[in-house]
């Protein structure tokens, strides 16, 4: 399987892959994306590991269905749901925005805000997880918790603790982080905050392999999956230097092109567009 990060299945290469979709983040916080004209059905990129990558902790039969199963058919409602809707060309991002807290479009919002969510807590997750973050966010968690002990203690109450199914979240609020958990398919994005982390437990997330023992579950992924490398650069990527760039990343296909830019803000919810993107034979 590619172990490439999740992106979208044609001819890129990583390097302007990347470039292409930091633009896009850039040109969704100025507006520009509602200029794009996209139709295609929103695809689902590989995972960014084997399926027995996680294995102790996750099970390769665990992924398969929870990856194979339930994130893709997350995907494929939505694409259904959305097709030839006001959303078919929106930005996932800005799907969930546009639904979020509509009772007629709560379908699409659930869809949607599962796609994304897991498509995050992929990223979350690391073979070679665990351990201590690096330098620049174990100081921004010592700032806001006193330490890491009393951070992991708060995302373990809040996933532990999260009654029925949902999400716990290590999020950037402002210059500060904070733990939280969700319900359902709820996702802080909807509320301005900016997820660095986060754990599913939702039960196919982890029954196969503990049963109702969510808390042992919690703990293993706390310990040897959790990816700190991920939530650092999120996290950089979210407090960038205030400085005026000139912005000229095109991909090779024509794709998005953004030139010339104060880049004097954290590039929002970038996390998703590295994850998604329509295919460049869109109209």
């Amino acid at each position: 399987m590619n172990n490439s990060p999740l992106e979208p299945s044609r001819g890129l290469s990583r390097r302007k892959f990347l470039a292409a979709t930091s633009s896009a983040a850039l040109l969704f916080t100025l507006g520009g994306l509602r200029g794009l004209a996209w139709s295609a059905p929103i695809e689902l990129g590989a995972l960014p590991y084997a399926e027995n990558a996680l294995e102790p902790v996750i099970s390769a039969k665990t992924i398969g269905f929870h990856y194979g199963k339930h994130h893709k058919g997350y995907l494929d409602n939505l694409n259904k749901l959305i097709a030839g809707s006001e959303f078919a060309d929106m930005p996932l991002e800005k799907i969930i925005t546009e639904t979020s807290g509509k009772a007629d479009k709560t379908a699409i919002f659930n869809n949607a805000a599962q796609t994304w969510n897991h498509s995050f807590y992929w990223q979350s997750l690391s073979p070679k997880g665990g351990g201590t973050p690096p330098s620049d966010l174990k100081n921004k968690i010592n700032d806001s918790f006193g330490d890491l002990d009393t951070c992991m203690k708060e995302l373990s109450a809040a996933a532990v603790g999260r009654f029925a199914s949902g999400w716990a979240w290590l999020v950037s609020d402002g210059d500060k982080l904070k733990v939280m958990n969700t319900m359902n398919a709820d996702t802080p994005i909807t509320s301005g905050l900016k997820p660095l982390l986060t754990i599913d437990v939702w039960e196919h997330a982890y029954y196969l392999d503990y049963q109702n023992r969510r808390a042992d579950y919690v703990k293993a992924v706390q310990e040897k999956l959790i990816n700190w490398e991920f939530a650092a650069k999120t996290w950089a990527d979210f407090h960038p230097p205030q400085t005026t760039e000139r912005l000229q990343h095109c991909d090779a296909e024509g794709v998005l092109c953004c030139a010339s830019a104060m880049q004097t803000h954290s590039p929002m919810i970038l996390t998703s567009t590295r994850f998604f993107l329509r295919p460049s034979n869109s109209p």
